[in-house]
C-alpha cells in the first residue's frame, strides 16, 4: 500500500507525539488518538510530502520459510 504523508521536522514530530499522548490521558485508545492526529495533520500541513509503501508482514511467504 502506497500513502501520501506529510514530510514533519523532529519539532512537529514531537508535537505530534504529545498531542497523541494528550488524547491517551484523557481516556482515548491509543489507536484512535494516532488516528486523530493523523488526520489533524493531514488538514494542516501545508508543507512536503513524502511517498510510503506500507507491506503487510503476513504476506511475505519467504518469512514463513524461515521460521521452519
Amino acid at each position: 500500500m502506497f500513502a501520501g504523508l506529510p514530510s514533519l521536522n523532529h519539532e512537529q514530530q514531537q508535537k505530534a507525539v504529545d498531542r497523541i499522548h494528550e488524547l491517551m490521558a484523557q481516556g482515548m485508545p491509543s489507536g484512535q488518538a494516532i488516528m486523530i492526529v493523523a488526520e489533524e495533520l493531514r488538514a494542516n500541513h501545508t508543507g512536503e510530502q513524502i511517498i510510503a509503501r506500507f507491506e503487510d508482514e503476513d504476506e511475505d511467504p519467504a518469512s514463513e520459510d524461515e521460521d521452519e
